[in-house]
């Protein structure tokens, strides 16, 4: 057996978290939250609650130099905030734990992703009005130029 044929037999797996588990990685942590919308969010610091509220996640980012808010019921998470995120279930549904030292911000989604994907569904309607809307731009386009440039 060659070297090349036993480190690839031999390569650890990549992580399989369902439902409950801690994510370090950074990119997987802002594939995870981006899903959330409304959530109630409870803020932590050395076991005690500082700040709790509903909000909407508008926006998950990774970025070194900028900083994660919470303001006016909305939320701007930057994963660089976190060392990791811990996933677990109550009977309550999902909890999103964000730690970094003693610091924890806990999101409990108000929303279901299986709900959000159907509400919003295509609107028939709204699709045709477009498309003619964009066709009929197209077709405007190509009769200004036949006659500013005739063949």
């Amino acid at each position: 057996m060659s070297h090349d044929s036993f480190s690839r037999n031999a390569r650890i797996p990549a992580p399989c978290i369902i439902d409950d588990g801690m994510i370090i990685d950074k990119q997987d942590m802002q594939r995870v939250l981006t899903d959330l919308n409304r959530v109630r969010y409870v803020h932590t610091h050395d076991g005690r609650t500082t700040s709790d509220g509903e909000g909407c996640i508008l926006e998950v980012f990774a970025d070194p130099h900028r900083a994660t808010m919470v303001a006016n019921h909305a939320l701007y998470l930057n994963v660089y905030s976190f060392d990791y995120l811990q996933l677990s279930k109550s009977e309550d549904g999902s909890r999103f734990d964000l730690i970094q030292d003693d610091r924890q911000l806990r999101l409990i989604p108000l929303t279901n992703p299986l709900q959000d994907q159907a509400d919003r569904g295509i609107n028939v309607a709204e699709l045709e009005a477009m498309v003619a809307e964009v066709l009929s731009a197209s077709l405007d386009v190509q009769i200004d130029d036949e006659e500013n440039f005739p063949l």
